[in-house]
């Protein structure tokens, strides 16, 4: 168990299919080792990993854009409407002790770079490989493993 342990999962809003339920099996293993997920709380990947950590019995927290908790995902925990936009990606990452990133487009680009930038180690999954900056990995147990080995757990 990894209690006290948070994971941020961060990607494409838009996700659905395959890359959707690669996200929820994220969160479900997240959750099964005990760890909370945080994440964006909107739709996509960020829905998809808050259903599967749900489902697997685990906490997520979500921290939105907006002012308000009207746009966020049934699938969350606890939310944080925060009122910062894009802004509150540096919340999301900086609450995480590792990042995961499945797939993604310019806004999980830019979670990369603050997540780095803030010293927090980052798994893709099907997103951007930014080489030695990132690890990546192939399936969401490859990733999950990686992100928790990373951390000495």
């Amino acid at each position: 168990m990894t209690s006290g342990v948070y994971v941020a999962v961060v990607g494409s809003g838009t996700a659905t299919g395959e890359l959707y339920e690669k996200a929820r099996t994220v969160g479900r293993l997240v959750a099964e080792k005990g760890a909370t997920v945080v994440c964006g709380g909107l739709s996509g990947v960020m829905e998809a990993a808050a259903r599967g950590a749900t489902e697997a019995g685990g906490t997520v927290i979500g921290i939105l854009p907006d002012e308000d908790r009207q746009r966020q995902n049934e699938y969350l925990t606890y939310s944080v409407a925060t009122g910062a936009g894009q802004v509150r990606n540096l919340a999301v990452v900086c609450s995480g002790d590792v990042v995961i990133a499945v797939g993604g487009e310019y806004g999980t680009l830019s979670e990369i770079g603050l997540a780095r930038k803030a010293g927090r180690p980052v798994v893709v999954l099907e997103g951007w490989d930014l080489g030695e900056h990132v690890v990546a990995r192939s399936s969401p147990r490859e990733a999950v493993e990686e992100a928790f080995g990373l951390l000495g757990g």
